[in-house]
């Protein structure tokens, strides 16, 4: 197999430079911690842990606060640090680690408090810090940037940088190909979006010969859910959605309140933002769900105790990430992007019906 989107000769070197005498290494990813998030960091450290190069040596994932439970069954997710939960262990990690990996995020804000002891690390010891994102406008706090906006997930990035790595050779272990496989999945909805370029099936061809089984990967994401979570969609479609037809757009919104009537459990709201797009003539579809401002967030807050989680989606030559941008303060795909406000969800509900119009209008 040949890839034709390659890192840079300088970006494999690099990368290679600052981890080859690296004894201790953390790897962080944003919050509120998604399937792809999951994937690359997890993955990275399969890969890592596998090298001989180094004996005992200490590879950490750190994430800014609790993953979906439908990803615990990921190879190595036990072993993973919730810094809302174990702050002092985390922040020692960090204060002993001789170099850090982000991995699927573009600027420290998207990992909150954690973002801010990783930018004292850099600014007190100069902390090498290597980033691995596909994200928009990556924000220049790294020694060394891998970001390509066009790849459709973090994981599937990972997966080349090792490709290179390996000249060519396929030698991931097992666990570090399960996860890769599960960002790629994930970030594409299945493959469904973000996914129409032939390399992505021969990456995809070469982690099941190395023996993923992507059936039963599936089964363990999409299909182990709660029946309260199948209610809430029913409540969410029926109760809660409203449709812009001029505007072929779609909205649904949730506050605290609602969520919690059906035991609202982290992961319960993945792919709603998805469903109104089976509707005719609707090709933008958003999704609003209000949550309490948690601990690792308080610093980008402003005060606020609450917060809204926007999912946007699209079809076609449709962008959703430019809105996401410039009203949500996010970004993301061209057709899958997000962002955050920090306020109750009738004030976002209101940022969205007053600039709507003027993204959305084909």
């Amino acid at each position: 197999m040949s890839l034709s989107l390659k890192l840079t000769s300088a970006q494999v070197q690099d990368f290679q430079r600052l981890v080859a005498s690296a004894k201790r290494i953390v790897i962080l990813t944003h919050m509120s911690p998604d399937g792809d998030a999951m994937g690359s960091s997890l993955g990275l450290k399969h890969y890592m842990a596998s090298l001989h190069d180094i004996s005992n040596r200490e590879i950490t994932v750190i994430v800014p606060n609790h993953f979906p439970s439908f990803l615990a069954w990921m190879p190595g997710t036990e072993e993973v640090l919730i810094y809302e939960t174990d702050k002092a262990k985390a922040d020692q990690c960090l204060a002993q680690a001789d170099i850090a990996i982000c991995a699927d995020f573009n600027e420290p804000k998207r990992i909150g408090a954690l973002g801010e002891q990783l930018i004292t690390e850099k600014q007190t010891r100069n902390l090498p810090i290597i980033l691995i994102d596909h994200h928009l406008n990556p924000d220049p706090f790294v020694d060394v940037c891998i970001s390509y906006p066009d790849s459709p997930s973090a994981s599937e990035l990972v997966y080349r940088l090792i490709y290179q790595i390996e000249k060519g050779e396929n030698r991931l272990p097992l666990a570090a190909a399960q996860c890769l496989y599960t960002g790629m999945m994930t970030d594409t909805g299945n493959f469904s979006f973000n996914s129409n370029y032939p390399e992505m099936y021969e990456i995809v061809g070469q982690l099941v010969a190395l023996g993923v089984n992507k059936d039963a990967i599936y089964n363990s994401v999409f299909n182990q859910y709660s029946a309260d979570r199948m209610q809430l969609m029913g409540y969410c479609l029926y109760k809660k959605m409203r449709l812009f037809p001029e505007h072929h757009t779609a909205l649904i919104y949730m506050s605290r309140k609602e969520l919690y009537r059906f035991n609202f459990q982290s992961g319960d709201a993945e792919g709603i933002v998805n469903l109104p797009l089976q509707i005719s003539n609707i090709y933008y579809s958003v999704f609003m769900r209000e949550d309490k401002v948690n601990p690792s967030e308080v610093c980008l807050a402003g005060g606020s105790k609450t917060k809204v989680k926007i999912s946007l989606r699209s079809q076609g030559d449709r962008p959703v990430n430019i809105f996401a941008h410039d009203i949500f303060g996010g970004g993301g795909h061209k057709n899958a992007s997000g962002g955050e406000h920090y306020g109750p969800v009738v004030e976002a509900v209101q940022k969205f019906l007053d600039n709507y119009e003027k993204y959305f209008n084909k």
